[in-house]
Formats: structure tokens, sequence, C-alpha cells
């Protein structure tokens, strides 16, 4: 940004407006540099933690110090993303919805001396169900 004689705009001249716009509309005090700060942090958040999209988008030179001044950002988003692997995992969760629309209308002919109920549950286990399939293609 220049001036109308081509000179680079000083910082008062920025300091001054952003004075002036947090007085009449009543805003928290910040600096200028605030609003960089902000801006790289939402980017952060909504993109996922993709450092080097950002590290380019804020004109960072280094990424490292995208990763040392917002590491907490990332943090944040690692612990959460760790929580959600836990719930999945140890809550048997498929992660797949295909997975579950095909076993809930899928329907089996079962023999009579078979327990219906207990091969149901049998076949609800993923893994089991998986286990099952590939031993019967190696019965074939």
């Amino acid at each position: 940004m220049a001036t109308t004689f081509g000179n680079p705009i000083g910082t008062g001249a920025i300091r001054g407006q952003l004075k002036k716009l947090i007085e009449e509309h009543n805003l928290p005090p910040v600096v200028f540099h605030s609003l960089r700060h902000s801006s790289v942090t939402y980017k952060l958040k909504l993109n996922g933690g993709d450092i080097k999209a950002v590290q380019g988008d804020s004109g960072h030179s280094r990424v490292d110090m995208v990763t040392d001044v917002y590491s907490h950002i990332i943090d944040e988003d690692r612990r959460r993303n760790a929580e959600l692997f836990e719930e999945a995992f140890y809550g048997k969760k498929n992660l797949d919805p295909k997975m579950h629309d095909e076993t809930a209308t899928q329907t089996v002919d079962v023999l009579d001396d078979v327990d219906a109920e207990l091969l149901a549950k049998v076949l609800a286990n993923p893994e089991m169900k998986a286990l099952l399939a590939s031993l019967a293609k190696a019965m074939k």
C-alpha cells in the first residue's frame, strides 16, 4: 500500500484507522497484527491443519514459523482426531455407511439346526463376517 505520492504508508496510518474503527463500533482493542494471527488460526482450523497451505497463504517464509507459533491449534486437532479414532476403534464402529445399510437389509436362509440369533450376532461383527466370508471362499 502506498500514499498518493507513491511512498509506503506508515504504520501510524493503519494504527490510527484501526483505532477509529474500534472506537466507532465499540470493538475490543486489538493491534493490527492480531488480525493476521486470527486469520492464520482460522485457516488452520478450517483446513484441518494443512500447515504448508497456510504458510504459503500467510507469506511466512518458513513452515517451522507456522508450527512454532500455532502448534497449540494443531495439537488440539490432533488430540480430537485421536479421540475420534479411539471411539471408533474401541466402540467397534464401522465407519463405512454402505456396510451398515447392507447388513440391515440382508437376509439369510438358516437351516433348522442352526441358532439364528447366535448367527446374527456373529455376522453383526465385521471381523467375524469377513473371516466367515474368506472361509466360505476357501471352501469353494
